[in-house]
């Protein structure tokens, strides 16, 4: 019966997860076809639905795991290191693994100078303060306000500085149906809603049952799941030639997840903050973002080093092929590397920092 238990908690959670991702890409497809129709701006769609559709089973998770902590339904700890765990363990999975694998499957991915600036270097200083504000253990609602805040001030930069932003148009078709198509994102918001409630009663069954702590489930099951929107979009963006939509998608879901996701939900409950996070899956995040950024900002300069000593080996001809390195441009070595981070993250988190508190 125990065995039977385990078996059937295990195959709710899972279709819970993939109820909440397939639910949240309709609800987000009918949306901006929605926004389409009514002829609201394609910047206004890429800044509002597009930007947060991606984290929208992260944030759904927050607000339902907030709302369970507020009335009392199930371990406050157990929510917050869950939710939390699903959060960190979605923006390392997009840093690494995500985007090792769209590199793979498309052969190259180019960074522009101000993209760096603009998108990625936002996002490790969001990382290093979500990490700072839950140094304490705790992430209250004044943390909360501080992360919301950041995220409404860098959405407006973003509008504001629209113009000299690279933007890449909605390839959306309008609505045909905009009574059905409305009655569909709602249906689909509620799934996603429903399905996140399910899913914190599994993710806590099995914490009861099996000792295994809620931010490992949340930073190994939950964060893979969370990521394959951002997955998705991405590889069919590269596909398409629309690279500004590959790289914002990947970059900014990586600034939504903590400014609104983790901002909202402690706003609205606070959370306790596991140890592991602290120690561990933070920096790490930290760590696998900046380590990205030196590769590809200092590539060019590494490949004329070595092709320098290439050439006075008599080696001329890799000497050549090394000088001719791309700068910001990630090819398949920079992409299995990426993967190779992920897994030795994931190795030393499930074998170093299992304990949540």
């Amino acid at each position: 019966m125990g065995i039977d238990g385990v078996a059937w908690n295990g195959a709710v959670g899972c279709v819970a997860i993939v109820s909440l991702v397939l639910a949240a890409q309709v609800a987000v497809g009918k949306l901006v076809a929605l926004a389409t129709y009514y002829g609201v701006s394609e910047t206004v769609v890429g800044l509002t639905v597009l930007s947060v559709g991606t984290s929208l089973p992260e944030l759904a998770s927050h607000v339902v795991a907030s709302s369970r902590i507020l009335l009392g339904v199930g371990d406050p700890r157990v929510l917050s290191a869950t939710v939390l765990g699903g959060n960190i363990g979605s923006d390392v999975v997009q840093q690494t693994l995500v985007v090792g694998l769209v590199v793979l499957a498309v052969g190259g991915f180019r960074f522009s100078g101000r993209f760096l600036r603009r998108g990625y270097l936002p996002m490790i200083g969001t990382t290093l303060l979500t990490l700072v504000l839950a140094w304490d253990g705790m992430l209250t609602r004044v943390d909360g306000l501080v992360l919301v805040a950041l995220f409404l001030a860098y959405t407006s930069f973003l509008y504001r500085t629209r113009s000299e932003i690279v933007q890449e148009g909605s390839d959306a078709n309008p609505s045909t149906a905009p009574t059905r198509d409305a009655a569909v994102a709602f249906v689909s918001l509620a799934v996603v809603v429903v399905a996140a409630h399910v899913l914190f009663e599994s993710v806590g069954f099995f914490v009861e049952r099996t000792g295994l702590e809620g931010s490992l489930i949340g930073v190994v099951v939950l964060g893979v799941g969370a990521a394959s929107p951002e997955m998705t979009t991405a590889i069919v963006g590269l596909r398409e030639g629309a690279e500004g939509i590959s790289l914002g998608t990947l970059i900014g879901s990586n600034i939504t997840n903590p400014l609104l996701g983790i901002g909202l939900g402690s706003l609205l409950s606070t959370y306790h903050v596991p140890r592991p996070l602290v120690y561990w899956d933070l920096p790490m995040e930290t760590v696998t973002a900046a380590i990205l950024l030196a590769y590809l900002l200092t590539k060019d300069d590494v490949g004329g080093a070595l092709g320098g000593v290439a050439d006075r080996l008599g080696f001329d001809a890799t000497g050549a092929r090394l000088r001719a390195v791309e700068e910001r441009y990630l090819g398949r070595v920079g992409a299995a590397l990426l993967i190779a981070l992920y897994f030795g993250y994931l190795f030393v988190r499930v074998s170093y920092f299992v304990d949540d508190f």
